[in-house]
C-alpha cells in the first residue's frame, strides 16, 4: 500500500509499548501518524475535544468497552472504533470460525491484540470508510442546500406541485391542496396520488403511467386525465413527472396543470368553498385565521377582551375502531352542532380533524370558564346515535385568555395547544377537562430552576431508570423491559417525565435527554445479557429524535455494543407525534429498521387513522392506548380492543396490552390476541432489571 495521508490515532490501553508499535506498523501506509495514548475516562473526555480518526481500545483501570461507545455518542462524534479483547474475554465476540463477531465500517468487535495484521488492516479500513463518510456528508450538505433552494421556490410557486413515495403523498403546497380541496398538509399526507384520479380506465393508464417512470423511462412525462377534489368533484387536468429529491431521498415530483375551460370554473369553487368545512358547514381553518387576525387587532387596540376555547374530541380513536368513520363524523357533526348552538353569539369554527376553535368575546374570565365547563358536561351526556348504534364522547378545552397585551396569534393558538396537553397530563390521557392557560406558571423562576436542573441531569447524571417487564406470550418469557425515566429531586422527591418535558422542551432539551436515556438503558441491558443473552429493551423517545437524522447511527452503535442481536433494543414513538410528522417518520421508521431495531408504536389507537399509519411506517410492535383497557368489563369494549388487535395483527404488528392492574383484565387480555402483556398485576417496575420470576 502505498504512503499517502495523515491518521490520527487515539489508543486505550496500558500497554503504551503496543500502541507505538502499532504507530510503527501504520507509517508504512501514512506519511504522519499522530497518537493520543491513555488509559483512563477523564483523559478520553479530554482528548474527544480534538479530531480523530480512529480509536483502538484494549483495557482501562476505570471503563470498559461500553462505556467508551457511551462516552463518543455523548459528545456526538463519528469515530470508528476497534475492541482488543484477550482470548478468554472474546470467546463470546466470536463466531464459529474464530473471527469478530461484529465488523463494520464504524465497528470491530473482539479482534486479538497479537494479531498485529489484522489490527493494522481493521485501522486503515475503518479511516477508509470514515474518508468516505466524511465526502459523504459534505455532498449531502451540497446536495441538501441544492434541495432547499427548490423547496423554497415550490413553496412559493402559484403551479400545483406535490412530492409522492411509493405513490403516497408526503408533501404538497398551498395551490395543490386548494385545487383537490384539502384545508392542511396533514390532510393529504399518506393519501394516495391515485384517490385523486377519477375513472378505472385513468386509474389503469395513470398506474401504467407512473410503473414506466420509476423504472427509468422519460419517453413520457405528461399524463392527461380527470382529476377528482376531496369533495367528489371533478376537472380536466394535464400531469407532469419529475425526478427530485425530499429530505436528502429520491422522491418523484408531481405538476398539476387545469385543462380548458374547467380551470377558472373550478377556481371559482374553490374560492367560495375554501373557508367552509364541507362535513359541519362551520368555518374551516382559513376562515378561522382570517376572523382571528381581525379580532387580535381589535383586542390589542384596547377596544375589547376576548377569549380562545381549544376544543378537542378525547376518544376517537376508540370510537373509530369500533364504529369506523361513519361513526367519527357522526359524532364530529353532532358535536360542532352543540357547540354552535351553545355559543350562538360567538365565532365556532372546526380548526382540524377532531379539534374546534371557538373565540369569545368577552371581559368576564369567570364566565368563559363556566361556559366551558357547561358545554364540556353537555357534549359528556349526550348519546350520538350512529346507524342502529349509538356512541359518546367528551371533550377537552384549553382556554387562553386575551387582551391589550395578547402575544400574536400563532403563539395564542400555540397557547391553547399546550393547555389541552396539560389536561392530558393531568388526567392520564383520559381528558373531559378543561384547563385556562396561566402564563406564570410558564415564565416563573421554578421554570428556570428546572432547567438548570435538568442541564446538570443530564451532564451529571442525575436521571434515573425503572424497568418494567413485558411478558411474550410467545417465547413464555418476561425478559423484555419496558425503560421508564425519573428525575430525583434534592428533597427527596421524584419527577415524573409529564412533570418536567415541557420545560425540557422550550429549553431545546428533548434530545440530550433521549440520548442520556438510550446509553444508560443500554449499560444496564448489555450487564443483564450476560446472565440473559435474550433480553431486550423498549424505549421511549421524543418527537425530537424522530427528526433527528443521526439517530440510526447512534441506536446501531448501541445495538453493537450490547451484544449486535436483531431486536435486542426497541424504540417507541408517541402515535400523535407520527401523525403530526408522518414523512419524517416514515424516513425515520425505514433508517432504523435498516439497524435492525424494533419500532413501537405508543399510545396505539388515539388517531382516527391509527392502523394506516402503521401500515404505513410499518412498525414492529404497537403499544395500546390505556383507553382501550379502563373499562374490559363492558362486552362492546371488549370486543372493540379485539378488533383493533386483529387488525394490527393482520398486519404483522406485534401488540402490547399495557396497564393490566388487576385479574379480571388480565384474563381478558389472554383472549384479546395480543401478544405482549404488561401491568403492576404482573409486576410493577423496579430499579433494576428483574423478570418475573427473580422479583
Amino acid at each position: 500500500m502505498a504512503t499517502e495521508d495523515i491518521l490520527n490515532l487515539i489508543v486505550i490501553d496500558g500497554d503504551q509499548l503496543y500502541a507505538e508499535r502499532l504507530v510503527t506498523l501504520l507509517s508504512s501506509y501514512y506519511e504522519t501518524v499522530s497518537l493520543g495514548f491513555l488509559d483512563d475516562k477523564k483523559e478520553l473526555v479530554k482528548l474527544l475535544r480534538h479530531p480523530w480518526d480512529v480509536l483502538v481500545f484494549g483495557q482501562a483501570y476505570d471503563m470498559g468497552f461500553t462505556d467508551v461507545v457511551g462516552i463518543v455518542q455523548e459528545q456526538n462524534i463519528d469515530l470508528p472504533m476497534i475492541c482488543l479483547m484477550s482470548d478468554e474475554m472474546s470467546t463470546t465476540g466470536r463466531n464459529s470460525e474464530g473471527l469478530p463477531a461484529i465488523i463494520d465500517g464504524n465497528m470491530v468487535k473482539a479482534l486479538l491484540p497479537e494479531q498485529e495484521t489484522q489490527v493494522v488492516l481493521a485501522i486503515c479500513l475503518a479511516h477508509e470508510n470514515l474518508k468516505t463518510r466524511r465526502q459523504f456528508a459534505g455532498l449531502r450538505h451540497v446536495l441538501s442546500e441544492a434541495e432547499q433552494r427548490a423547496n423554497i421556490l415550490i413553496k412559493n410557486s402559484k403551479s400545483a406541485v406535490a412530492y409522492i413515495d411509493e405513490g403516497i403523498h408526503i408533501f404538497a403546497n398551498d395551490p395543490y391542496l386548494e385545487l383537490f380541496g384539502y384545508e392542511s398538509m396533514e390532510e393529504i399526507l399518506g393519501v394516495p396520488v391515485i384517490d385523486l384520479i377519477a375513472g378505472g380506465a385513468n386509474i389503469k393508464g395513470f398506474k401504467q403511467f407512473l410503473r414506466r417512470f420509476d423504472k427509468g423511462n422519460r419517453d413520457e412525462v405528461e399524463f392527461e386525465f380527470e382529476s377528482r377534489c376531496k369533495d367528489g368533484s371533478t376537472f380536466e387536468a394535464k400531469l407532469q413527472l419529475a425526478a427530485a429529491t425530499f429530505d436528502g431521498d429520491p422522491v418523484t415530483q408531481i405538476i398539476i396543470q387545469q385543462s380548458g375551460a374547467d380551470a377558472a370554473e373550478i377556481a371559482k369553487q374553490l374560492a367560495a368553498a375554501q373557508r367552509k368545512d364541507s362535513v359541519t358547514g362551520l368555518e374551516n381553518r382559513q376562515g378561522f385565521e382570517a376572523y382571528f387576525t381581525s379580532l387580535h387587532e381589535e383586542v390589542t387596540s384596547g377596544k375589547l377582551q376576548a377569549a380562545l376555547l381549544y376544543v378537542r374530541l378525547d376518544n376517537v380513536g376508540k370510537i373509530n375502531s369500533s364504529l369506523g368513520l361513519q361513526g367519527v363524523d357522526a359524532v364530529v357533526k353532532q358535536v360542532a352542532y352543540t357547540l354552535d348552538e351553545f355559543f350562538d353569539d360567538s365565532y365556532v369554527s372546526r380548526f382540524s380533524d377532531t379539534t374546534f376553535a371557538i373565540l369569545i368575546k368577552s371581559t368576564r374570565n369567570d364566565e368563559i370558564i363556566k361556559q366551558a365547563e357547561d358545554v364540556r358536561q353537555k357534549i359528556n351526556d349526550m348519546l350520538i346515535e350512529v346507524g342502529k348504534r349509538s356512541a359518546n364522547t367528551t371533550v377537552s378545552i384549553g382556554i387562553v385568555m386575551m387582551d391589550r397585551n395578547a402575544p400574536a396569534p400563532q403563539v395564542i393558538v400555540e397557547r391553547a395547544i399546550d393547555a389541552i396537553n396539560q389536561v392530558m397530563i393531568e388526567t392520564q390521557n383520559v381528558g373531559n377537562s378543561v384547563h385556562v392557560y396561566d402564563p406564570s406558571e410558564h415564565a416563573n423562576s421554578d421554570d428556570e430552576a428546572l432547567a438548570e436542573y435538568l442541564v446538570n441531569a443530564i451532564s451529571q447524571n442525575y436521571f434515573e431508570l425503572m424497568y418494567q417487564p413485558i411478558y411474550d406470550i410467545d417465547t413464555d418469557r418476561s425478559d423484555f423491559f419496558e425503560i421508564y425515566l425519573r428525575l430525583p429531586l434534592p428533597d427527596g422527591s421524584v419527577m415524573t417525565p409529564d412533570k418536567f418535558m415541557s420545560v425540557a422542551k422550550s429549553r431545546h432539551l428533548l434530545e440530550k435527554i433521549d440520548r442520556w436515556v438510550l446509553i444508560n438503558a443500554c449499560k444496564q441491558l448489555s450487564n443483564f445479557r450476560k446472565q440473559h443473552p435474550e433480553s431486550r429493551v423498549l424505549v421511549q423517545l421524543t418527537s425530537a429524535s424522530l427528526a433527528d437524522s443521526k439517530l440510526a447511527n447512534v441506536i446501531s452503535q448501541l445495538i453493537k455494543a450490547v451484544g449486535g442481536s436483531p431486536g435486542a433494543l426497541t424504540i417507541q414513538f408517541n402515535e400523535q407525534d407520527i401523525v403530526d410528522y408522518l414523512a419524517v417518520a416514515k424516513k425515520q421508521f425505514l433508517a432504523l429498521s435498516k439497524v435492525e431495531c424494533g419500532l413501537c408504536i405508543h399510545n396505539f389507537g388515539m388517531t382516527t387513522k391509527a392502523v394506516e399509519t402503521a401500515e404505513f411506517v410499518k412498525p414492529t410492535m404497537v403499544r395500546l392506548a390505556k383507553s382501550y383497557v379502563e373499562d374490559l368489563s363492558n362486552a362492546e369494549s371488549v370486543e372493540t380492543v379485539k378488533s383493533l388487535v386483529s387488525k394490527a395483527n393482520d398486519q404483522g404488528f406485534g401488540v402490547l396490552m399495557p396497564y393490566i392492574e388487576e385479574a379480571s383484565t388480565m384474563s381478558v387480555a389472554w383472549s384479546v390476541g395480543a401478544r405482549y402483556l404488561q401491568g403492576y398485576y404482573l409486576q410493577a417496575p423496579t430499579e433494576t432489571m428483574a423478570m418475573a420470576s427473580e422479583s
